[in-house]
């Protein structure tokens, strides 16, 4: 979102509690929305059993290594390591990326 915008701020007894933005940034923000996303079980049971991130999760389903996605992204195993954290704070262009070298959608690494 590169462009200015004007907000308009609704407010409720005199404290901010809505903010109208156009309808196209509002898509930006929420991002693609697929309820047709699905996971497979073994990512399910690693991400919400084990405590894995989606990420790590997928990485290992499809059968990889950290060097296999780092090669694929064109960083460092270390570099790569770090975003497969579970606290890992990934950004959507970031996710786009592991969403590509990792051959899934972008919904199926985020929750």
């Amino acid at each position: 979102m590169s462009r200015h915008t004007n907000h308009t701020i609704l407010e409720k007894d005199g404290v901010p509690a809505f903010v109208v933005v156009p309808y196209e940034e509002y898509l930006e923000l929420l991002g693609e929305q697929d309820d047709d996303l699905l996971l497979p079980h073994e990512v399910v049971v690693a991400h919400g059993v084990d405590g894995k991130s989606l990420v790590r999760a997928w990485r290992e389903y499809k059968g990889l290594t950290q060097a296999d996605v780092a090669t694929r992204l064109g960083i460092s195993q270390s570099a790569y390591a770090q975003m497969e954290r579970p606290d890992a704070n990934l950004r959507r262009v970031t996710l786009a990326k592991l969403a590509g070298a990792l051959g899934v959608e972008i919904g199926q690494l985020r929750l």
